[in-house]
């Protein structure tokens, strides 16, 4: 449930905070007071597209927070992405220059999280939304969504079995090539098998040639370095230390302390003797090995050049080959190979049709159940004799959603044909039908929130008192926020806000308010007649208020 509205800085809203309450919540107000950016601002809480352009003061950044109550599923959500799950959830859009941060909980999330949390605490319908149906190709995904687990998982499998065969199915038609395309392949293949093969790669050995080709290419450097140091232990350094030896010797005998220092002088001669040693090893390795610069450094570009065309690291380059070859066999073993994929192709296709019978006769069957509840709902919104139906056809070739095609198909009035609802040129009864669907799909999902935007349009009397009772039907499974400009609606209210607009300071300024008693009665005769409210107008406000309450009494 959406608790609390928090806009800031955001196009003609200064900063408001507005609490939703349980039940319907009604925003009404003027036309251009401000009623769609009280939507845009929660657009924007869920992810929505933000541009510079919603600032209102470029020197402040515009804030938009939302704070709904936390469903179970809801938390499960955020524990998977590892974001502290509370009993509420808030949702929050910054807004500056050219850029926007989102928060989940105070830590920051791509905007595409905040859409998928936001798909699991509020629908919002639209005034445009009853357009949807007239494309059918919508009227099968609202049948889906009114089908249980069942078919949810079987929509699954078909997916997933619809993948496998049209990934065999185009693996198929790429190897289905004319014979002089199979041997230019099949040639191109060997020859890069054979690079790879003749250059006898092992893993790691890249490596090992850098580390060889880096020592070589500073072979001169590293033998000035080590001829230098080489001299100078040979040339006087040992000697110099021998001397002191023979002379520290020859008094030893007089002070056992003159000992230790003869053996410490021992060791370091024998130390430098190994170093020069060692040093005049490494030298003449260096010298042997004056002709090895030049076949590390043509390893090290055959290795370069395997690297750039088949893959970052040795161990690529192998797999590429291993994956080549696995090619030419099925290029030279063509005939077998196409009759296995075809063989692959057909099997994947009969078990893809088995799955997508199911999944039709299980949508039949849901629809024949959803129709009937559509029809029982028009009842209740002026519809009195409606027949509602939904054909199937099927279609040429399989989707990830089986093969069928499915269309809504309605006669509003006895004696008319059953037609397509494209056919159904009024907007109103366009709106209404989506109710109907909408007030039934509700009972199914676990979304707390519905928000309904201006769906009054085209209706007025008895329809839309219909359709004021049956919103506060729905709200009372769920927290309904409507914005509207009728008042037999409006007058259903549990709690009813107004959005006003104002000129301050030489600038134009929304705000929101709540209602309260005569405060109601007051909007809802402006909704009946206008900028001018007149004693009549306030005495079938009044009477639009008892009649509401009468019927929720009754509820």
């Amino acid at each position: 449930m959406l608790l609390n509205l928090h806009i800031k800085n955001l196009i003609l809203i200064e900063e408001e905070e507005i609490s939703f309450l349980p039940g319907l919540n009604i925003l009404s107000g003027e036309t251009g007071a401000g009623k769609s950016i009280i939507l845009g601002a929660l657009s924007l809480a869920l992810g929505g597209r933000a541009s510079r352009d919603v600032i209102r003061d470029d020197s402040h950044d515009a804030l938009v927070e939302a704070t709904f109550s936390a469903s179970d599923e809801v938390k499960e959500l955020l524990a998977s992405y590892d974001i502290e799950t509370l009993d509420e959830v808030v949702l929050t859009r910054k807004i500056s220059g050219d850029k926007s941060v989102a928060r989940i909980n105070g830590e920051t999330v791509p905007a595409g999280r905040l859409r998928e949390v936001g798909a699991l605490l509020i629908d919002i319908y639209g005034q445009h939304e009853h357009q949807s149906l007239l494309h059918r190709s919508k009227h099968l995904a609202l049948l889906d969504s009114f089908m249980g687990d069942d078919a949810h998982r079987l929509l699954d499998e078909v997916a997933a079995a619809y993948k496998e065969y049209a990934d065999a199915k185009r693996e198929l038609e790429e190897a289905d090539v004319d014979e002089s395309e199979r041997l230019r392949e099949l040639s191109f293949l060997e020859h890069e098998v054979a690079e790879i093969t003749d250059a006898r790669l092992s893993p790691g050995e890249d490596e090992a040639v850098e580390e060889e080709y880096k020592k070589l290419s500073a072979a001169e450097k590293i033998s000035q370095a080590l001829s230098g140091a080489y001299g100078e232990i040979s040339g006087g350094s040992a000697d110099g230390i021998s001397r002191a030896l023979r002379e520290v010797s020859e008094v030893a005998e007089y002070d056992p302390a003159l000992s230790d220092i003869a053996s410490a002088l021992t060791d370091a001669e024998s130390i430098i003797s190994d170093a020069a040693r060692s040093l005049s090893s490494y030298i003449s390795d260096m010298e042997s090995d004056a002709g090895r610069f030049a076949e590390v450094e043509s390893r090290l570009d055959t290795i370069n050049l395997l690297k750039s065309k088949y893959g970052r690291t040795i161990e690529d380059i192998l797999a590429a080959a291993e994956e080549k070859s696995q090619r030419i066999k099925k290029l030279q073993d063509h005939d077998e190979y196409i009759a296995k994929l075809r063989d692959e192709v057909m099997q994947y296709e009969s078990h893809l049709k088995d799955l997508s019978t199911q999944l039709s006769d299980m949508r039949k069957n849901a629809a024949s159940k959803l129709c009937s509840e559509v029809t029982e709902v028009l009842s209740q919104l002026q519809f009195l004799d409606a027949d509602f139906r939904m054909e199937f056809s099927r279609r040429d070739s399989y989707s990830a959603r089986g093969f069928d095609e499915a269309e809504f198909m309605m006669s509003a009035n006895p004696g008319e044909p059953v037609r397509p609802l494209s056919a159904i040129a009024s907007g109103g009864e366009l709106s209404r039908v989506m109710l109907a669907i909408k007030t039934i799909l509700a009972k199914k999902d676990t979304i707390d929130t519905l928000i309904f935007d201006e769906i009054d349009a085209g209706i007025s009397g008895r329809t839309a008192q219909a359709v004021s009772e049956k919103i506060y039907l729905v709200a009372r499974e769920r927290q309904v926020i409507c914005i509207t400009h009728l008042p037999q609606i409006a007058a259903m209210a549990d709690h009813h806000y107004l959005i006003e607009k104002e000129a301050v300071d030489g600038g134009t300024i929304s705000s929101i308010r709540g209602l309260y008693g005569d405060q109601i009665t007051a909007e809802l005769s402006r909704l009946i007649g206008g900028a001018e409210i007149t004693e009549v107008t306030m005495e079938s406000a009044a009477e639009l208020r008892s009649q509401a309450a009468g019927f929720k009494s009754r509820c």
